[in-house]
């Protein structure tokens, strides 16, 4: 992969970070030479990505001091508020068709790194469990990093402006009387993330496509 290539993929790894908020207002970005080791690229490549964000309006570098992120600007994706059954029900339509095609471009553009990324993320869901707590934001994040990977950062970008809140949680990880009704929920979820994983390890846009399909059709389903 050029330059070109790496930059883009730091500048949508690091805007991730700062739209999901684990990177917040005022924070440092991480040190030239921290972000040298972490993503293996070179200096050039990330003063380029780190120029890209400021152009965003993300961050601003100060001479001497590093590069600190802004505050992120008012999210306006146009989209209305979820406030009845009937829009989580329409919020997994429409995820279902875009989170299926971000898929496909995943298994077919991902870098070595991004399916790192992707990888990362299942190993976080897997280790959480199922506590309503912590597991909104790692679903979250296994849907963004394949967004991510799509190489498309419209995917990207609408998923990060939809944020946790797009994961909706039936009752079976809310109350424990469903949970115990249904014990097997949580092992499901995860081997249907494991799915879409595996397609888009194995860059096969078409099962990657049937995999994201599967998953949030059940979701849709698990909610009804």
């Amino acid at each position: 992969m050029n330059g070109r290539g790496l930059a883009y993929d730091l500048v949508e790894e690091l805007k991730q970070r700062i739209l999901s908020g684990q990177i917040s207002p005022g924070d440092k970005l991480p040190a030239e030479n921290s972000l040298v080791e972490e993503f293996g690229v070179s200096r050039t490549v990330v003063r380029e990505a780190v120029s890209r964000l400021q152009a965003a309006g993300l961050v601003e570098t100060f001479q001497g001091r590093g590069s600190f992120v802004l505050q992120v600007p008012e999210r306006t994706s146009g989209l209305r508020e979820v406030r009845s059954h009937q829009d989580v029900l329409e919020l997994m339509d429409f995820r279902i068709g875009v989170e299926s095609e971000a898929a496909g471009l995943a298994a077919g553009r991902r870098s070595a790194h991004q399916l790192k990324g992707i990888e990362r993320a299942l190993d976080e869901f897997r280790r959480i469990g199922d506590d309503p707590s912590r597991s909104v934001e790692a679903d979250f994040a296994f849907h963004l990093k394949v967004a991510v990977a799509s190489g498309n950062r419209f995917y990207s970008d609408l998923i990060a402006s939809l944020g946790p809140m797009m994961i909706m949680l039936p009752r079976t990880r809310l109350d424990p009387a469903y949970e115990m009704s249904d014990p097997d929920h949580l092992t499901r979820v995860v081997h249907e993330h494991e799915n879409i994983y595996t397609a888009v390890a194995r860059s096969d846009p078409e099962a990657a496509r049937a995999a994201a399909r599967v998953h949030l059709a059940n979701t849709r389903e698990r909610l009804s």
